[in-house]
Parts: structure tokens; sequence; C-alpha cells
């Protein structure tokens, strides 16, 4: 058995295919950790998102903001697509409910404690262990599923911007919404921004990236994520970065969980879309 995380398709679904064979995937025995934004931007929607749903029984999957903007533009009464979504072909699908149902039940975060692995699509905040991170975005999924509208209404917004457990309602909603879906960078004390989407280095302090704050709870597990395409395929201690920008015309990347010494797997893009995320 092998498991491999593969980094954000929006669409990529022919890349997807040739990737699965390069890595020689095979279904009795392989499990495959997919960062979120499985739809958007790219040329293929639909083939993307039927082709992680029919491999659902081998797939571990995190909602990315893409992904919850799909829902949002399904669901809510007068949200409209923007004028760079590829979503279409989705809304207008035959299986279009069995989709959006599949979607509607998938986690923020997937974390296995005993390997000591955490899937989310972007990041944690420095407050959140793995645990407390796995607790909030259980319970924010949780009011996804029961009142999908009301959430999907109101998750859009940059605040608040900090982290209290004292929060509440929407606010506590948006905050852990947009730690798991949008965040890179953030300050020593956790304040978010969200408006930078350049790699590091070029915020300057106090902006720093979420995973370079000293003392991060998190920092005794490993965080795969993706969401950063800038920052492109990032191997550290504890951390495994896989977006490769294969929408923007990078690469689809797979890398062996099990063998980090291995060689990350890479299918170059045929798609090239104007960079702006």
């Amino acid at each position: 058995m092998a498991r491999w995380g593969i980094g954000d398709l929006q669409g990529c679904s022919s890349e997807l295919d040739t990737l699965l064979s390069r890595i020689h995937f095979q279904s009795d025995r392989d499990e495959l950790w997919f960062t979120g934004d499985l739809v958007n931007r790219g040329p293929a929607s639909l083939a993307a998102l039927r082709r992680v749903h029919e491999l659902r029984a081998n797939a571990r999957v995190v909602l990315g903001n893409h992904d919850l903007h799909l829902l949002a533009i399904a669901l809510v009464p007068g949200r409209t697509p923007r004028r760079s979504d590829t979503l279409d072909d989705v809304l207008a699908a035959p299986d279009r409910e069995t989709l959006l149902a599949w979607l509607l039940e998938l986690p923020l975060i997937h974390y296995e404690p005993a390997h000591g692995d955490l899937l989310v699509h972007a990041g944690l905040l420095p407050q959140w262990s793995a645990a407390l991170a796995e607790t909030l975005a259980s319970e924010l999924c949780a009011e996804l599923r029961r009142a999908p509208v009301a959430l999907l209404t109101h998750m859009y917004g940059d605040q608040p911007d900090l982290w209290d457990p004292a929060l509440a309602g929407m606010d506590r909603w948006r905050l852990i919404l947009n730690a798991c879906t949008r965040l890179r960078f953030c300050t020593a004390e956790g304040r978010i921004d969200l408006k930078r989407k350049g790699p590091p280095g070029r915020t300057g302090e106090p902006l720093m990236p979420w995973f370079n704050v000293p003392q991060r709870e998190s920092a005794a597990v490993r965080v795969i994520f993706g969401h950063w395409s800038a920052l492109g395929l990032y191997q550290a201690q504890g951390l495994l970065g896989l977006d490769t920008a294969c929408v923007w015309g990078g690469a689809l990347t797979a890398v062996n969980l099990d063998d980090p010494g291995a060689p990350p797997v890479q299918v170059a893009s045929g798609t090239h879309v104007p960079l702006d995320e």
C-alpha cells in the first residue's frame, strides 16, 4: 500500500489520469490524498470532480476555497459565477446533485494521528494544535451540512482576522473557513492577511508564512497542504506543500507520503491560464 499526496487539480482532469498512470495507482492497495480545489479555473471541472468521486473509496479529500465557491453558486439564491469561473459544466451536469451532495460531506481537515499526518487545503492558525484544528473543522462542517445556504451566503469576507476561542456564530465559522481554505501569511500572533498571494519573502515584517511562526502548535505533525501556487512544491520537516500550479501552466504533483525520500512524480500541465488566484 502507498499513500500519495496530490496537489490542487482545479479542473485538470487529463493530467490527473496521466499522473495516476505514472504512479501505477492500484485501487486495491493505494490511497490518494487530495489537497482540495478539485474544480475551477481549469478546462474540465466536471471531469475532474467525477474522477475523484469515482475514486472516493481510495481518496482522502478536503474542501478547498474553489470547491466551497462552487457550492455557494449552486445552492445560494442569487449567487452567480465570476467571469474567471469554469463551473458551467458542473452546474449543468445530470449528476450535479450527486456530486454536490458528496462535496457537502467532505471535511476541511483529514487527520491521522497514527501516521502523524494532517491534510488541509491552505493552512492552520499557529494557535491551533492538530487536534484542536480537527475539532474546529469538524464543528464547521457540521454547521455546513446543517445549514448550507446560511453558511455559504455569509462565508465571504476577511474578518475577523485573529483567532479567539470566544468567537461565535458567523465570525467563528468564517475565521475557521478562511484559515483552512485561504491562509498563506500571518503575523507571529496569528493575525491573518488574506490579500497577499505571492511567494514568501516579498511581504516583509510582520507577516510570514503561517508555517514559519515560532512555536506553532501544530509543529509536531506533518501538515500536507495546497492552495499556494507561488510557493510550489515545498518539502520541509513536518511540511508538504503540493500546489505546483497545474492550472497556471505548471505541473500536477504526487508525493509518496510513506517514502519521503522518493522523488516527486509530476505531469506537465496542458493548461495555460493567466496567473490570478
